[in-house]
């Protein structure tokens, strides 16, 4: 079931961009009286699941589900179609037009995913606004959870200033500004130091896997959240939703603090101090020769550790015309990540080009149950994604149509069908081999 809604999703929100993407094609066609031959979700290779013809286009959906398309008379595409080439051009034709009607035709796919893009961002901060948590709340710095965060040159307690010179409003950013970022500044002890960030950081990161959790994270109370029956201190007198304050008068405000003190009290009898309710009771306790109580902890939600005073959130509501320059800023700053992240993959030494996924990655981060809010975030990440990556430069891409147009504006050259044919080939395999990578990745994780 879980598997269903992620992949409900996927579709749903897939479908929906790449039909607005060819429209952003379709309409100026339309306006410049260019013939749309076909308009399709999916590809058809071989037959339609379903196809209609209107006027003098046909619409259809296609059973492949890797995209979409508009076939456009008289343009050299992901058709092929080179025997239409070969006729006399046709004023309805795609290739008789002027070079400006060209490449605002080209463009228009792209133009459409970076303005959906905004939109959606800017309805999430009108109709949801913001609720995080602000780096600056964890006045007691982080918590390094394991080897990866030690091998950044974390600790456990250090204030997170800046990353790239920039300070990080929401503690949710950090991992994201970490992968995308070359050096950061901390606060240990009092002490600011400026640290850089490995250079095969990514490639360790995706080495570690998805399941491994975040390599940093807000600290944690000691709740108990079970008692075995088999435990050492099953007749102690510890309670569920205790939350530990201290170890033989030490306090333990942290479950990082508590591990440190049971460590140092291997196999011995202690005191321990918790909070019941509105009270503190002290009980006597037994550390295993592991250092452990041989209790179940419990993680406790952000809104959860509000409560108990240990953070304070922030949360903003914005007004329609607030929500403009806001979700326009987060579009901008979605981007421009992106991008970042793109020069890290182009870079083999980062290691970045293993965590490179095709469609498994992508599905995956839908959420297992269906959230509105969340759904339409992805969405909107996924449609700037899909306008950058269609800008790229490379025949087969509507970057690459809008290049040789450019090309042609600026030297009142056009290039020659037979060129424009096989630039379209080469892109063609360019892609293929990119998808086959992407998806390998994904495959290569999941048996791994």
């Amino acid at each position: 079931m879980e598997i269903l809604i992620k992949a409900s999703q996927f579709i749903l929100s897939l479908s929906l961009l790449i039909v607005l993407h060819e429209l952003g094609h379709f309409i100026p066609a339309k306006l410049f009286k260019t013939r749309v031959e076909k308009f399709y979700l999916f590809f058809d290779y071989k037959f339609s699941l379903f196809k209609k013809k209107i006027g003098e286009t046909v619409y259809g959906i296609g059973w492949i589900p890797l995209g979409g398309y508009v076939k456009i008379a008289g343009m050299i595409d992901e058709s092929m179609d080179t025997e239409q080439m070969k006729q006399p051009a046709q004023p309805w034709e795609f290739r008789s037009k002027p070079a400006w009607q060209r490449l605002i035709i080209m463009l228009g796919g792209v133009f459409v995913n970076f303005v959906l893009g905004i939109l959606i961002y800017i309805c999430l901060m009108w109709v949801y606004g913001e609720k995080y948590l602000p780096n600056e709340s964890l006045k007691d710095g982080v918590w390094v959870q394991d080897q990866l965060g030690k091998d950044l040159g974390l600790e456990t307690g250090d204030k997170i200033l800046t990353v790239d010179g920039q300070k990080i409003e929401k503690f949710r950013e950090l991992p994201l500004e970490f992968i995308n970022g070359n050096n950061y500044t901390i606060e240990r002890n009092g002490t600011v130091l400026e640290k850089e960030i490995p250079t095969d950081f990514i490639s360790k990161l995706v080495d570690r896997g998805k399941d491994a959790g975040p390599f940093i994270s807000y600290r944690q109370p000691f709740v108990i959240a079970q008692i075995p029956e088999d435990s050492p201190n099953s007749k102690s007198g510890l309670q569920k939703k205790d939350i530990v304050t201290a170890i033989n008068g030490a306090p333990t405000t942290y479950f990082d603090q508590v591990q440190v003190e049971l460590g140092n009290n291997k196999g011995q009898d202690i005191k321990v101090t918790v909070k019941r309710g509105d009270k503190n009771v002290e009980i006597p306790a037994k550390v295993t020769q592991e250092g452990k109580l041989g209790v179940a902890a419990a993680g406790l939600s952000l809104p959860d550790l509000e409560k108990l005073g240990y953070y304070n959130l922030a949360e903003k509501s914005y007004s329609f015309g607030e929500a403009i320059p806001a979700g326009t800023n987060k579009a901008w700053t979605t981007l421009t990540n992106y991008i970042k992240q793109m020069k890290k993959i182009f870079n083999p030494s980062t290691g970045a080009y293993k965590g490179l996924g095709g469609f498994i990655s992508i599905g995956s981060i839908f959420p297992s149950e269906f959230s509105w809010q969340t759904f339409w975030n992805i969405t909107a990440f996924l449609s700037i994604m899909l306008g950058f990556m269609n800008l790229l430069p490379i025949p087969a891409l509507d970057g690459g149509h809008v290049m040789f147009t450019l090309w042609e504006m600026i030297t009142g050259k056009k290039p020659g069908d037979k060129f424009l044919e096989y630039a379209q080939i080469t892109g063609f395999i360019l892609l293929i081999a990119l998808l086959l990578f992407a998806n390998g990745n994904d495959l290569f994780r999941l048996f791994k």
